[in-house]
């Protein structure tokens, strides 16, 4: 009798533990890959940013090239990641426009080289220096 109610109970129980990973299947449909996806800044140095349109944004591409956009002023570089969440993105270049938050604009161009790991949570992507949370970026 026991080995048929143990029987029985199998696909009972791996059924609720599918129905009870919901959220793990709405959180994969949410995630983003890292490269190819352009994040937008919504929090830096533990002070939430508003930006607007292209403004704080970067973009990791595949051939180990990154692009984006400061507060005014675009922005190259260079970047090397590794599969234990490493991250170093270096040689950052950048046009020389008067923008209306310049200072802001370079603690993000500093922050962006300070980066040593990230993390990844949804659609969120979470830039830590030496074990430091220094900035959140929204994927858009």
């Amino acid at each position: 009798m026991k080995p048929r109610i143990l029987f029985l109970a199998t696909p009972l129980i791996a059924l609720l533990l599918a129905v009870g990973c919901c959220d793990c299947r709405k959180q994969a449909k949410n995630h983003k890959a890292l490269v190819g996806t352009t994040w937008q800044l919504v929090q830096l140095m533990a002070h939430d940013i508003s930006a607007e349109g292209e403004s704080y944004t970067l973009l990791l591409h595949d051939n180990g090239t990154a692009s984006g956009v400061g507060d005014c002023n675009r922005m190259t570089a260079t970047y090397a990641m590794t599969a234990s969440r490493e991250l170093k993105i270096s040689d950052i270049g950048a046009t020389r426009r008067m923008c209306p938050n310049y200072e802001r604009e370079g603690e993000y161009f500093d922050m962006l080289e300070g980066v040593t790991h990230y993390e990844m949570d949804g659609d969120m992507m979470l830039l830590l220096s030496n074990g430091e949370l220094v900035a959140i970026m929204q994927a858009r």
